[in-house]
């Protein structure tokens, strides 16, 4: 039985991988440290499974494309006064295997037994098919 758990969530506006790495290495996205942060109201009950080794799937266009490890957990006071928690992340970003994945709100626990494996070393992308060709196919229940 493994002993982390990981998380998946929309990056909301991503085009492409290129267009969440562009935006995490703004400034806007990065905490004191540099380290890019996704801040968010929930905090995850599940968080010493997270930090044990979790990471967060990033899903793109529809689909799993890329995860980060999750490093930590920080809280954030708003200029509102409301607690939100910081998903404090390694800014090195890993191209996995696509996976379809449908449209939920939020974040959401991704057991590593469901996580898409990470493309081998040296592709940056994974193209045995198309995002939309495999969507397609896993809707009719082929792949």
């Amino acid at each position: 039985m493994d002993n982390f758990i990981n998380l998946v969530k929309l990056s909301v506006g991503s085009e492409s991988i290129d267009d969440m790495r562009n935006w995490q290495t703004s400034a806007r996205a990065r905490g004191p440290d540099g380290l890019p942060r996704h801040i968010t109201r929930m905090w995850p009950k599940r968080e010493a499974e997270v930090t044990r080794g979790g990471s967060i799937y990033w899903v793109v266009k529809g689909f799993i494309q890329c995860r980060q490890k999750v490093l930590r957990f920080d809280e954030i006071i708003g200029s509102d006064g409301i607690r939100r928690c910081a998903f404090v992340l390694d800014p090195d970003i890993i191209a996995t295997t696509t996976a379809p994945k449908r449209p939920f709100q939020g974040w959401r626990y991704l057991p590593p037994t469901d996580s898409p494996p990470d493309l081998s070393a040296g592709r940056s992308t994974d193209d045995a098919l198309p995002p939309e060709l495999a969507g397609a196919l896993a809707d009719i229940g082929v792949i």
